[in-house]
């Protein structure tokens, strides 16, 4: 399905935001691309990118004339940014998001959509820990899963048209209920942020163990918590405020089986903790099978050659020939 828009308004121009500009650029899906966000410096930063054509402050402006809205701000700023553009939202456009929860995103913009507008939230799952302007780029989504949770009464042929504008960005993309998503969400993504956080602000507290120990022996594991434990603080406080219940349901289960492998580690039952290590190993392959990591040694670290040393000089004895 071909896919072109004639104004592209992304509301916020962090990680997603500046990637969505470049990619949708780079792939000619776009007209213009219109930029607004609340700080003077974020979007300065973007003019110098030169992400979009139009830069403002003032969201309402940006979305006019749009026939394709993105928000890319924290989920907590939406309802504002729903009831700021909401009026002035062009009819016949598609106003989407990037969050990470989704129910909260239907209750909080939806009541601020005008009629003939289709509202298909949306959540790239796609990411690293940088954020900002400068921390986009247009691989970003490239054979990542972006998924749409069109609202009731969406015509199918806009959400088809979503559909193809995230495939022209690299993206797979599946449609699923927003509540669905939220719980899908909270154990792949949600509860291991939290664990991560946790875990590292754990080792910043340990009295018995020095700050610069935990960072001068940092193990592989400990290491990989930091970097999602890097993440945007503002955009993840609100992703836990916004889909608590899916989270406290997940972290309820994940306690209980922390103290049921709590339990093996006390009583030594080795046979146990194998079984657990071995299924939990099967779902480690399976990530790598869909695609969605690599298989390379040292999860794809580059590694530097060994220098080739260099042959001996050979030394001459005299004596002539060989006998």
């Amino acid at each position: 399905m071909s896919v072109h828009f004639k104004k592209l308004a992304l509301i916020g121009i962090g990680l997603i935001g500046s990637s969505i500009a470049l990619a949708a650029r780079r792939q000619g899906l776009v007209e213009v691309i219109s930029i607004a966000t609340r700080r003077q410096e974020t979007l300065d930063e973007a003019r110098e990118l030169g992400l979009g054509d139009i830069y403002t402050l003032d969201a309402a402006e940006a979305v006019r004339g749009a026939d394709l809205v993105i928000l890319c701000a924290p989920v907590g700023a939406y309802g504002a940014l729903a009831a700021a553009i909401g009026p002035h939202l062009e009819k016949g456009a598609i106003l989407s998001d990037v969050g990470s929860v989704k129910e909260h995103v239907v209750r909080q913009v939806g009541q601020h959509v005008p009629p003939g507008v289709s509202f298909i939230p949306g959540h790239p799952i796609a990411g690293t820990e940088h954020s900002g302007p400068s921390a986009g780029f247009a691989e970003l989504f490239a054979g990542r899963w972006c998924v749409l949770t069109p609202t009731e009464g969406v015509a199918q042929a806009d959400t088809d048209r979503l559909v193809a504008f995230w495939r022209a960005m690299g993206s797979m993309v599946e449609c699923m209920d927003a509540a669905h998503h939220d719980m899908v969400l909270a154990i792949t993504s949600h509860i291991p942020h939290l664990i991560a956080y946790n875990i590292v602000g754990t080792a910043d507290e340990l009295e018995t163990v020095t700050k610069s120990e935990v960072i001068k022996f940092s193990a592989g594991g400990f290491r990989d918590f930091t970097r999602i434990a890097a993440s945007d603080p503002v955009m993840w406080r609100d992703v836990f405020l916004t889909n608590r219940d899916a989270v406290l349901e997940m972290l309820g289960r994940f306690l209980e089986d922390l103290s049921v492998l709590q339990r093996a580690v006390r009583m030594g039952d080795g046979p146990a903790l194998e079984a657990l290590f071995t299924r939990t190993r099967a779902i480690r392959r399976s990530i790598i099978d869909a695609g969605q990591d690599s298989a390379a040694p040292d999860f794809g670290r580059p590694h530097e050659q060994p220098p080739i040393p260099e042959p001996a000089p050979v030394r001459d004895h005299g004596g002539g020939d060989d006998a």
